[in-house]
């Protein structure tokens, strides 16, 4: 059993963005390890079962509904609710594996503020059209070049980090034009301590992205490019 009960000193929030994921949800639920102290919902008002699906495989599940679009104003709202010491975010899909949090949570253990998941290491599964690769690549080196880092992938929604570091900074646009490209920026800006992670990416099993990928990559290249002139 991870971690050992007698030396967990910190509390584990699973942070999970949804917009009707009714058929992908409940396999995601059940796979969170027993350990987890809190398990929060954050919802684009889905016109589908995926709050009544959550209620019923995880009746402790604490249920927030966004007030505006888009993930990035969800994961806003996401740490403003959770308690837990430590955030873990994942896909509402079947992309991320819980079962992978340990070791994103053993780098918080060793003095890391901020772990950003990869999909682009040696080993891991990475089911994603060519296009949406060659997208991720092109945003990834676009932020590396303007932000002198050497990341592998921007776009995974596997990260995990401190509660109390990110509440510190301001990482979150006041225009609402955010997405996770923006979130790395500011992070990145804070000069909190980052690294990245290796996970495995079984793809989505079920349902249509959200957005198209042409339209998630212009957002992305124009937030990365804004947020690196601006001052502050």
């Amino acid at each position: 059993m991870y971690p050992p009960d007698a030396d967990k000193q910190y509390s584990v929030t699973v942070l999970i963005c949804t917009l009707n994921e009714e058929d992908n949800l409940p396999s995601k639920l059940q796979k969170i390890p027993v350990w987890v102290d809190e398990v929060l919902i954050v919802d684009g008002h889905s016109t589908d079962k995926t709050v009544e699906v959550a209620k019923e495989i995880c009746p402790e599940i604490k249920v927030v509904y966004q007030p505006g679009k888009g993930k990035g104003n969800a994961l806003k709202i996401g740490i403003e609710n959770a308690t837990g010491d430590i955030i873990v975010t994942l896909d509402a899909d079947n992309a991320t594996d819980p079962a992978e949090m340990p070791k994103f949570i053993d780098k918080l253990l060793l003095g890391y503020d901020y772990i950003k998941g990869t999909r682009f290491v040696s080993g891991r599964a990475y089911n994603k059209p060519f296009h949406r690769v060659l997208g991720n690549w092109i945003i990834t080196m676009t932020f590396d070049v303007l932000f002198f880092r050497l990341y592998t992938d921007m776009c995974s929604g596997y990260n995990a980090y401190w509660r109390k570091n990110v509440q510190e900074i301001q990482i979150f646009s006041t225009d609402g034009y955010e997405n996770e490209p923006l979130i790395n920026a500011r992070i990145a800006k804070s000069r909190l301590n980052v690294i990245e992670v290796g996970h495995s990416d079984h793809g989505r099993s079920k349902g249509d992205v959200k957005e198209s990928s042409w339209r998630q990559g212009v957002k992305a290249i124009k937030s990365i490019t804004r947020e690196r002139f601006r001052n502050g």
